[in-house]
C-alpha cells in the first residue's frame, strides 16, 4: 500500500507524527505565537464572527536592492490621509476564570490520534515550559525614544513590502515548506500578513495565516485587531481573534488586560522591530537587549532578547549581514527556542528565523529572494 495520505485510512503514522510536531511548532511561531496549552474550541469566546477587515491588495513592481543601513532616523508623525480604524464596535467581555488545560490531543481534531500516539514527550514538555517561563516574566513597556531625543531625519515607513522565505528543517527526516511576511500600508492604515505552509503547496500538511490590522502612529504600530487561522490537513481550527480597544486588549479567550505602551501582536512585531531598529539602531549593539511587549491569543507578556552577534547569512541571492537575537528565557530540556536575524541591508527586516527544540529537531526560515516592493 502506498505510504502517505490515504482518502480512507487518513494520514500515515509517519506523516501524522510530523503534522503533530509542526502543530506544536506553529503554536509558538512569530516569537512564540500562541501557547498550545488548551482546547481552542472552548476558549474562543471573543466575537470573532464579525467580518475581518478586508485584505488590502497592492501590486509589487520591483525588488529591494541590498544597500547600506538607512541613516539613523527620528520617529515621525504618521503618514497623511489616515484611514478610519477597523476595530469592530463591541462591549468587552469580563475575564473568565482560568480552567485547567484539557488533553493535548483534543487541540487538533484532525491529527488527534496521531498526536496522542506519536508526539514525543520532550516536544509537549517544550510547550509547557515555554508557557511557564513566559507567565513568570515581568510585564514592562517598550516604548521607542521620542522624536526630541533622537537625532537624524524623520523616519520614513517602508512602502508595502513582501518577504518570501524557504522553510527547511528536520524531524525524523527532512521537512520543507515556505513562508511569507507581507507589510501593506495605505496612508496611516497598515496590515501585516504572515503565512506559513508546511509540506508541498499542492498538498500541505499545515497552513497558517495571521493578520494584524491597525494604524501607524508616532510611536510605531498600533494594532487594532489580530486574527489567526490554522488548518491541519483538511481540518481547520476555529479562528482566534485579539482586539485592541480603548486602552485594553481582549484576548481570544475573553480575558481583558490593560494595553501596555508599544504592545504588539505576533504578526505586527516583525515590522515594529524594523521601526525600532531604524529609529534606535543602538538597540542592535552586540551585548545589548531588546524588549517587546506582546499580546498573544491567550496571554500578555514582554519578551526579552539578547543581541548575541553579527553574522553573514548565505541566502540564495548572495551574502546578507544579519544581527542575531536570542531569547533570554531560561532554556530547559525540550523547550523550543526562537531566534531571529535582522538585516540592516534590508531595512532591518528579518532575514532568518529559527525554531529549535534541539540539534536534531528544528525549523529554519531563510529569506529566499530580495523583498518585493510596491514602488
Amino acid at each position: 500500500m502506498a505510504r502517505g495520505l490515504n482518502p480512507r485510512l487518513g494520514p500515515s503514522p509517519r506523516r501524522g507524527r510530523r503534522a503533530a510536531w509542526f502543530a506544536l511548532v506553529l503554536g509558538v511561531i512569530g516569537v512564540h505565537g500562541c501557547v498550545t496549552d488548551s482546547v481552542v474550541d472552548s476558549l474562543a469566546t471573543v466575537d470573532a464572527d464579525a467580518a475581518m477587515p478586508a485584505r488590502m491588495e497592492v501590486a509589487y513592481v520591483r525588488e529591494m536592492t541590498l544597500g547600506a543601513p538607512p541613516p539613523t532616523a527620528s520617529p515621525a508623525a504618521p503618514p497623511a490621509a489616515p484611514v478610519a480604524a477597523t476595530t469592530p464596535a463591541r462591549k468587552p467581555k469580563a475575564p473568565k476564570p482560568a480552567s485547567a488545560p484539557e488533553p493535548m490531543p483534543d487541540m487538533v481534531p484532525a491529527v488527534a490520534e496521531a498526536a496522542s500516539a506519536a508526539a514525543p514527550e520532550p516536544v509537549v514538555a517544550a510547550v509547557a515550559a515555554t508557557a511557564s517561563s513566559a507567565a513568570s516574566s515581568a510585564i514592562a513597556a517598550a516604548a521607542p525614544a521620542s522624536a526630541a531625543s533622537a537625532a537624524g531625519p524623520a523616519f520614513e515607513w517602508p512602502a508595502s513590502t513582501r518577504m518570501t522565505y524557504l522553510l527547511t528543517g528536520n524531524y525524523r527526516g527532512a521537512v520543507s515548506g515556505s513562508a511569507q511576511v507581507e507589510w501593506v500600508r495605505v496612508g496611516s492604515h497598515y496590515q501585516v500578513h504572515v503565512d506559513f505552509i508546511v509540506g508541498p503547496s499542492f498538498a500541505p500538511l499545515i497552513t497558517q495565516r495571521s493578520t494584524s490590522d491597525g494604524e501607524i502612529t508616532a510611536q510605531g504600530l498600533a494594532p487594532r485587531r489580530y486574527d489567526q487561522d490554522i488548518r491541519f490537513l483538511t481540518k481547520a481550527r476555529p479562528r482566534q481573534t485579539v482586539l485592541f480597544d480603548a486602552g485594553q486588549v481582549i484576548l481570544a479567550n475573553g480575558e481583558v488586560y490593560p494595553a501596555m505602551p508599544g504592545l504588539q501582536d505576533t504578526a505586527s512585531q516583525f515590522v515594529q522591530l524594523t521601526y525600532l531598529f531604524s529609529t534606535r539602531p543602538e538597540l542592535l549593539k552586540v551585548g545589548g537587549r531588546v524588549d517587546i511587549p506582546l499580546a498573544l491569543p491567550k496571554k500578555v507578556d514582554t519578551w526579552v532578547y539578547d543581541v548575541v552577534e553579527e553574522e553573514t547569512l548565505a541566502t540564495p541571492f548572495g551574502p546578507v549581514q544579519g544581527i542575531h537575537l536570542k531569547p533570554r528565557n531560561e532554556r530547559t530540556p525540550g523547550t523550543l527556542a526562537v531566534e531571529m536575524w535582522f538585516a540592516p541591508q534590508l531595512r532591518y527586516f528579518p532575514a532568518r528565523v529559527r525554531f529549535e527544540q534541539d540539534a536534531d529537531n528544528y525549523v529554519d526560515l531563510m529569506i529566499s529572494k530580495p523583498p518585493d516592493l510596491e514602488k
